[in-house]
């Protein structure tokens, strides 16, 4: 569903939790919404790209990447194959690269920012966890909705 603002959102439910950091989107797609597939990583996008492997059917991938800086949790090549297997977008508590082909790509993507440095593939993290993102707690399966205003986080079904 792209047809939403997460101000009129925030406005209607007032239970939803807004993600306060400087999102920035990346992808094709500005306003994405779906249920929230969690990862916890550290510099170490392995549960990231397998996760991205598999059929999306219209959710979002949330990643606590810890905000680093450092390696991009996503790049144009998980990017793509994430849009091509159905997710309907990803949301980065870290930061990407190869941003001029992801805004190419048709998928909806939010991080903190982008750095040319790829991650090591160590098959560090955890995947559908509870995760805390700027404060805010984000279960499996909670619901993510997001645009250039930001993300927000609901355990209802605001649409």
């Amino acid at each position: 569903m792209s047809d939403f603002s997460t101000p009129d959102l925030s406005d209607a439910a007032p239970a939803a939790r807004a993600l306060p950091l400087p999102w920035r989107n990346y992808g094709q797609v500005s306003v994405f919404s779906g249920r929230a597939v969690t990862i916890r990583c550290h510099e170490d996008n392995s549960l990231v790209k397998a996760c991205v492997g598999e059929a999306g059917e219209g959710r979002v991938i949330v990643v606590d990447g810890g905000g680093s800086p450092r390696r991009a949790l996503l790049g144009d090549m998980l990017a793509e194959s994430a849009a091509a297997n159905g997710w309907a977008g990803l949301v980065i508590n870290g930061v990407v690269r190869d941003v001029d082909e992801i805004g190419r790509t048709a998928i909806g993507v939010q991080a903190l920012g982008s750095v040319p440095l790829k991650t090591d593939k160590l098959g560090f993290g955890e995947r559908d966890v509870p995760i805390e993102i700027a404060g805010v707690r984000i279960l499996p399966g909670d619901y993510i909705y997001a645009d250039n205003n930001g993300v927000l986080v609901s355990s209802e079904a605001l649409l």
